[in-house]
């Protein structure tokens, strides 16, 4: 569903992404992690459409980015690390809105947006302003959007960022649900236990390449470190397991 060949990203003199192979399945969680600033957010950025690669090709869905970038962006959601809402509109505008941009049947709209809003708990706010959300509800309402399309690949960085527990247990099962469905999930996050749970397989970014790619076992077999868990492993692989010496 998503397939990447070669992809680079310069800008200027600096190569944020170096040269990338990768290839995510159908119907698979697949999570994308890396120190910061090893590339992460340019490559998802690129997957998107966002961002054009210096070089290299971006498969999402079976189409080619550059060369048939609607048929592309129409199978895919996004949510972005720092989403924009437009505050002056209520819940309800903006996913009408949203169903606006994906050319949707406004009837369809509003009952998959009345299902969506249920799901993530802001019926009861569905007529007021965003700019009176919560960061949580915000997180919660960039959710619904991106869902609203039924997209076949959903791409997500740093999906947790602001939900509390009872929702980051909701987006887990959703994310899951979207798998057993044969939905692709493409996540970036630094939350390590999340990733260990409920990720397929996992690739680690560092200095714009794929340093380690494969399920936690494989992962944990890579690093021959002994690790259990999924941060120990991303450290040892990553060069970060060192303790560093602080005062305070």
């Amino acid at each position: 569903m998503i397939r990447l060949e070669q992809v680079t990203k310069r800008f200027g003199s600096f190569v944020a992404v170096d040269g990338i192979d990768l290839e995510v399945g159908r119907g698979e969680i697949f999570g994308f992690l890396g120190p910061n600033g090893a590339g992460k957010t340019t490559t998802l950025k690129m997957i998107t459409g966002l961002l054009q690669p210096s070089a290299g090709r971006i498969e999402v869905a079976g189409y080619d980015l550059r060369t048939h970038p609607e048929e592309a962006k129409k199978r895919l959601g996004f949510i972005p690390d720092r989403p924009f809402l437009y505050d002056k509109l209520t819940a309800a505008e903006f996913l009408g809105f949203m169903g606006g941009l994906w050319d949707l049947d406004e009837q369809a709209v509003r009952r998959r947006a009345a299902r969506l809003l249920e799901l993530f708990e802001l019926t009861g706010w569905q007529d007021e302003l965003i700019e009176s959300f919560s960061h949580g509800m915000r997180q919660k309402l960039i959710f619904a959007g991106a869902l609203l399309h039924d997209p076949e690949v959903l791409v997500v960085d740093e999906p947790m960022v602001g939900l509390d527990p009872r929702s980051i247990r909701l987006v887990k099962d959703i994310f899951r649900k979207l798998s057993a469905g044969g939905r692709t999930v493409m996540m970036s996050t630094h939350t390590l236990a999340i990733a260990e749970e409920t990720c397929t397989r996992i690739a680690i970014i560092q200095q714009g390449r794929v340093a380690a790619l494969g399920t936690v076992e494989e992962l944990r077999a890579l690093s021959r470190s002994g690790q259990e868990h999924l941060e120990g492993i991303f450290l040892n692989l990553t060069g970060g397991e060192q303790e560093q010496e602080f005062e305070l």
